[in-house]
């Protein structure tokens, strides 16, 4: 749908998202507002293994206040290469490295109010990077761990895995993974 803008509203700045309000116009006259939660976008990563055994973290989620299972991920820092962000997230949150990367796709997490656009990527050729994680403030709780991918799938359908991004990543680089063991074999 097509509308004029007739003011733009910076309402709140802050660390992760800035909040904006328009006053617009539909093109039939209808004035209406349009609130945005305006993000820098991020990285996902699929880390796997040889064995298709992956990489999975658990975190605390504040709006939800509970643990959940997910992804390595992290939030792009200004004019950052997306792919970039995935290193530096995959090393941050598991203490790995990747030597082969492949981006799966790129999604919009809630495109009716948020501009969020998540990179979603495979990692392979793992290895430990020297030192470790390097987890940021507010990490101290996250936890890690290496299960086959079809244990993910199962959580999935467990209802033990229910952030998004995450399910994206399995079920997409689920085939991919299932195509490379194929011709592999």
């Amino acid at each position: 749908m097509k509308y004029k803008l007739i003011k733009r509203n910076k309402v709140y700045e802050g660390r992760v998202f800035t909040t904006i309000v328009d006053e617009v116009e539909y093109l039939n006259g209808d004035p209406t507002i349009r609130e945005v939660a305006e993000h820098p976008g991020g990285s996902v990563i699929l880390a796997a293994f040889p064995d298709n055994r992956i990489l999975l973290i658990n975190q605390h989620r504040y709006p939800l206040d509970k643990f959940i299972w997910e992804l390595p991920a992290g939030k792009l820092n200004r004019d950052e290469d997306p792919l970039m962000c995935a290193k530096r997230e995959l090393e941050e949150e598991t203490g790995y490295l990747a030597d082969g990367w492949k981006k799966l796709t790129s999604i919009y997490t809630t495109p009716g109010f948020c501009s969020e656009l998540l990179h979603i990527y495979l990692a392979t050729k793992l290895k430990e990077a020297p030192g470790g994680r390097k987890l940021e403030a507010g990490e101290e709780t996250m936890t890690m761990k290496v299960i086959p991918l079809q244990e993910a799938l199962s959580m999935i359908e467990r209802l033990e895995i229910v952030d998004g991004k995450t399910i994206c990543g399995i079920m997409i680089g689920e085939r991919i993974l299932k195509n490379n063991m194929n011709h592999n074999s």
